[in-house]
């Protein structure tokens, strides 16, 4: 849950006055949980002001040097949090990174951007570089050839569905008329 400005100015001036702070309704967070949040806003507002508890409007994009400075403090010895808190940054991006320089080294700490492919093992298609005209025509050829397999393949796999799906309705009207029979032979008896 986002929490305005003046909530979170509110909720420190409670505080450091020794008030209790009830937990908002529509927050999914416990006590425990929300006084952790409001001791951490304290901490801003002491560090920076009322400018700490005002959101970052742009989300900064961290350099894989600052990256690493965060990482290098955190492995020197100080608590996530203090990092978190002197560069302004979330303590689970933090943890990811460290996690991440672990894992990978430095390397690890590079921005990636873009989403993973679906298939890790699909290539781009590479657009022929420098063919003669007739390996352009063979190409454009062999390219049509390949659609018209493709379209002959669905309608084929259409076709065997629908032979499947006959003999099994067909199967399904012999045994009706077996079950039929059976019982008019049982009447007459």
């Amino acid at each position: 849950m986002k929490y305005s400005w003046r909530f979170k100015l509110d909720c420190v001036e409670k505080y450091k006055s020794r008030i209790y702070i009830p937990v908002p309704e529509h927050s999914k967070v416990s006590h425990h949980d929300f006084m952790h949040m409001v001791r951490d806003w304290q901490k801003l507002f002491d560090l920076y002001g009322t400018d700490g508890l005002k959101k970052n409007g742009n989300n900064r994009i961290l350099s894989t040097d600052d990256r690493f400075e965060c990482v290098a403090r955190v492995m020197a010895g100080e608590s996530m949090r203090k990092v978190a808190f002197d560069s302004q940054i979330g303590v689970g991006s933090i943890y990811q990174w460290v996690r991440k320089y672990k894992l990978y080294g430095y390397d690890g700490l590079k921005l990636k951007k873009g989403r993973k492919p679906k298939e890790p093992n699909m290539k781009k298609e590479d657009k022929p570089k420098n063919l003669t005209k007739s390996e352009k025509e063979e190409l454009i050829i062999l390219r049509r050839q390949n659609e018209y397999l493709k379209a002959e393949n669905a309608y084929l796999k259409k076709l065997r569905a629908l032979i499947v799906q006959k003999r099994a309705e067909s199967s399904v009207k012999a045994k009706k008329q077996l079950l039929s029979e059976d019982s008019e032979t049982k009447d007459i008896d």
